[in-house]
């Protein structure tokens, strides 16, 4: 299952998700060694999408072909006084895939924690988890 544009809760995380114009793409090796890389992306039928120049000559490729699973996240500050942070993490597999004459990275969302993106309830920020 993909977001769904009927959530309010996805509504808000996809309206932060257009406001951002960079998220962090965290991949690993097949032993294990991590990569976290700063990408511009988009969001496509519900999944994070993101390329580049030549992605093929890079570690998330690589890493993404023997462990195709990935973390991205995006977060900012929506204010310092009250301190008032907020942002989206998706962890989900991550497939490479054929985009006008190159190819990108697909993250299909397998659980979304979200933090200070809604209206907070009572002035209490709130922070969810759920599996997609």
């Amino acid at each position: 299952m993909r977001w769904s544009w009927r959530d309010s809760r996805l509504q808000a995380e996809l309206a932060y998700l257009a406001t951002q114009p960079l998220g962090r793409f965290a991949t690993a090796s097949a032993t294990g060694q991590p990569d976290v890389a700063v990408v511009i992306f988009g969001v496509d039928d519900g999944c994070i999408v993101t390329a580049g120049f030549d992605i093929t000559r890079t570690v998330r490729y690589r890493n993404a072909k023997t462990n195709p699973r990935a973390v991205f996240i995006v977060d900012d500050l929506a204010g310092t006084d009250p301190w008032s942070p907020r942002g989206i993490k998706v962890r989900g597999g991550v497939a490479v895939e054929a985009h006008e004459g190159g190819e990108r990275f697909r993250i299909t969302p397998e659980v979304i924690w979200s933090w200070g993106v809604e209206e907070p309830a009572a002035g209490i920020p709130q922070m969810t988890r759920r599996t997609v």
